[in-house]
């Protein structure tokens, strides 16, 4: 007969501890292959419990093919041919701390007073109440009609571009859509994207599996005489605001890029707008989508920006032709932003909190921007401001014999997180040397000037490597 020690105190079940014992003596072979084990009754009789345990723990048994029953014979020991291995729980990874710096020059975030936090909860609760049971339903794949509705209306009224609600497809975050289009474009055409350029995007391409081309910079943006050289057939573009350079496309350019993608079939043009709304000089720049007509340009663009880094909600416009075969190839696809975010989002933008809030965070950013502008020119006396009309980043070129990687690392043994434009070139050795990419929304005004001052003491060369 079967004897275990069974403890009501410990956490398990009985029926568990049961189960744990008997399985371990199959698979040390105590218990053979053919062997039949005790009857309920009886094994319950004999360990004092009840016949209900020692069913579930012979059910779970079966279950995991240890032990099979015969009618009217009872149950009986399976052959195990290898001891499984119970691999026992490996001690939990601790996160990466994040540092805390004293002035981090690269992070883009939203301040916690520049929210819309009442607004954004109340049009929540009433979301709850409202589309209770829309939110118990899938959207679209392409998302809910009610936000591409909205999106439709502020895209005619604050950029001119006229476009259908169904041409838009909605993605949690950018990356989403990226990935997307891959999949609708094809894997065997050649991307090329701006160099230098926002790194994540070649590094999303390259992890899709297709082949990225990189194409050089000159002062009107990306070359297109290069492009044409290259063998690529879509090409990644931030036409309105470069990021890092700043640049802003020239109509000719913009001209001969659309020249480009018209000459053979299958070229596209993916228009990344990310940050297209806080211009802060001039009317907004026209998309490079609004002059196509010949549906080459595919619009993108993302409320990450706008509104904070966690509402995960982008969006893009295709071209009537690529619609359909989108809905043909990827149609079955699941819509990656939540239904509740969707209908929160929809609200925010069809009853004008959206364009209070933009016009709210441009006169901040607007104010922001002069002062940490200010604060360089005083704290670092021998430096230049360049690109500072338009998005939530300059450049400053500083006057310093130091590479770049030295004075980062200087600066970091300082609490200062720093990032040069050479970082967002393929080959920062040929890169333009000593000029700082600043990204201000996420600055400390409080500790901008002790940032400053230190940055200030290595650029004159009194840190040195230790």
């Amino acid at each position: 007969m079967l004897t275990y020690t069974l403890d009501k105190k410990t956490g398990a079940s009985l029926y568990e501890q049961l189960y744990a014992h008997i399985c371990a003596d199959i698979v040390s072979g105590t218990l053979a292959a053919g062997e039949k084990l005790p009857s309920k009754r009886a094994l319950a009789r004999h360990l004092e419990i009840s016949v209900v345990t020692v069913e579930n723990a012979y059910e779970q048994l079966m279950a995991e093919g240890y032990v099979r029953s015969e009618e009217k014979r009872g149950y009986f020991v399976c052959a195990v041919d290898q001891a499984p291995r119970i691999r026992p729980r490996a001690a939990e990874p601790e996160e990466p701390a994040e540092r805390a710096w004293l002035l981090d020059f690269v992070t883009n975030s939203t301040a916690a007073e520049y929210f819309p936090f009442d607004t954004w909860a109340r049009l929540m609760r009433r979301t709850i109440l409202d589309k209770s049971t829309d939110l118990l339903r899938s959207t679209p794949s392409t998302g809910a009609l009610e936000l591409r509705r909205a999106i439709a209306g502020w895209l005619l009224a604050f950029r001119g571009l006229s476009v259908s609600p169904s041409q838009i497809i909605l993605g949690a975050g950018t990356e989403s859509l990226y990935s997307l289009l891959i999949k609708l474009l094809g894997r065997e055409r050649h991307y090329a994207v701006e160099d230098p350029g926002y790194g994540k995007i070649a590094k999303i391409y390259e992890s899709d599996g297709v082949t990225v081309r990189p194409i050089p910079l000159d002062e009107s943006g990306l070359s297109a005489a290069a492009l044409r050289r290259s063998d690529a057939d879509v090409v990644h573009i931030s036409p309105n605001h470069h990021y890092p350079t700043g640049i802003v496309m020239p109509i000719g350019r913009r001209q001969e890029l659309l020249r480009w993608a018209e000459e053979r079939e299958g070229r596209y043009i993916l228009e990344d707008d990310y940050d297209s709304e806080f211009r802060f000089v001039g009317r907004p720049i026209p998309t490079l989508y609004s002059t196509d007509h010949r549906e080459r340009v595919i619009y993108l663009n993302t409320f990450s920006k706008t509104i904070a880094p966690s509402i995960r909600v982008s969006y893009m416009i295709l071209p009537p032709h690529l619609l359909a075969e989108y809905r043909r190839r990827l149609g079955f696809t699941a819509c990656t932003v939540s239904s509740f975010e969707q209908y929160t989002l929809a609200a925010f933008l069809s009853e004008g909190h959206y364009e209070h809030h933009l016009s709210r965070m441009k006169t901040r950013y607007h104010k922001k921007r002069d002062a940490v502008i200010a604060a360089i020119r005083a704290g670092l006396p021998r430096s230049e401001i360049l690109e500072q009309d338009a998005g939530l980043h300059f450049l400053v070129r500083l006057e310093t014999d130091r590479p770049d990687g030295e004075v980062r690392r200087l600066a970091a043994r300082r609490g200062i997180r720093l990032a040069f434009l050479s970082d967002y070139y393929r080959h920062p050795d040929q890169a333009p040397q000593h000029v700082l990419v600043v990204n201000y929304s996420g600055l400390a005004m409080e500790r901008l000037a002790e940032g400053l001052s230190r940055l200030n003491s290595i650029l004159e060369g009194n840190d040195c490597e230790r």
